[in-house]
């Protein structure tokens, strides 16, 4: 990497109790690049983004975006760091009471104050840049496919065209052919709002093509980092066994006897 990082982490560390989630994280993420964390479940994947957004506090380290250090940020500043940031949720997470144009218009109107009219225009133009007619504007998001929340749930995050983009779990619950279809509109929506973005799957064909550089977290540490395509490469067992999906490895599985 090189100038100055988007992001950029030192030592965070986070623990619940005894358990010891993160051990000294760190990560580097410059301007425009896009990182992909793998990992399985219940490896601190969603601890570490939920760090970086703000959302939970970290016991030790730091966290700086753009160069400012946002771990120790009263709340109206952290409101203005977290108007950089853009989140696509592992569910979607659309509002099931709303019309579809006033899920992508939400943050524009709630936390921008837009004119709802002018949001509207906003939030169909973001749905035809994920390939969704202005006629899905109308509907509720119960009327939809999986795969069209997603889209939806994309245009979201892209309506206040911000910084940094989080994306949790994007293809999860998706069959092969759509988590694809939102795998290349994610390329296509970070390259062009020039935005920087850090995402968690497990999914390797979306690792793959949606990032630039991936790391690996395991026991709580980042065990490999390095471009996509050098993973095959690692040299890590735990990384190869994680990668082509072997039950067989270093990484144990900890199923519970009935």
């Amino acid at each position: 990497m090189t100038g100055p990082a988007k992001i950029l982490l030192r030592g965070v560390t986070k623990s619940f109790g005894p358990k010891k989630v993160l051990q000294g994280i760190d990560l580097s993420v410059a301007p425009r690049e896009s990182v992909v964390v793998i990992g399985g479940s219940g490896t601190g994947k969603s601890v570490l983004l939920k760090c970086i957004l703000g959302l939970m506090q970290p016991d030790s380290g730091s966290i700086h975006v753009d160069g400012e250090e946002t771990t120790t940020l009263a709340n109206r500043e952290r409101e203005r760091v977290m108007r950089k940031f853009g989140m696509l949720f592992q569910g979607g997470a659309l509002f099931d009471s709303l019309r579809v144009w006033e899920n992508v218009a939400f943050g524009p109107i709630q936390s921008d104050g837009m004119a709802p009219q002018k949001a509207r225009d906003v939030a169909m133009a973001k749905l035809g840049a994920v390939g969704l007619g202005p006629e899905i504007g109308e509907l509720f998001p119960s009327e939809l496919s999986g795969g069209m929340q997603k889209r939806v749930a994309l245009a979201r995050a892209i309506a206040r065209e911000p910084d940094i983009i989080f994306f949790d779990e994007p293809t999860t619950g998706l069959d092969p052919i759509m988590a694809d279809v939102i795998n290349d509109l994610i390329v296509k929506c970070v390259s062009d709002l020039g935005a920087t973005a850090v995402s968690i799957t497990h999914d390797m064909a979306s690792a793959r093509k949606i990032g630039h550089r991936i790391t690996m977290l395991h026991d709580g540490r980042l065990i490999w980092q390095g471009p996509v395509g050098e993973i095959d490469r690692s040299g890590d067992p735990r990384v190869d066994q994680f990668i082509h999906g072997r039950a067989e490895g270093p990484i144990r599985m900890q199923v519970r006897k009935l």
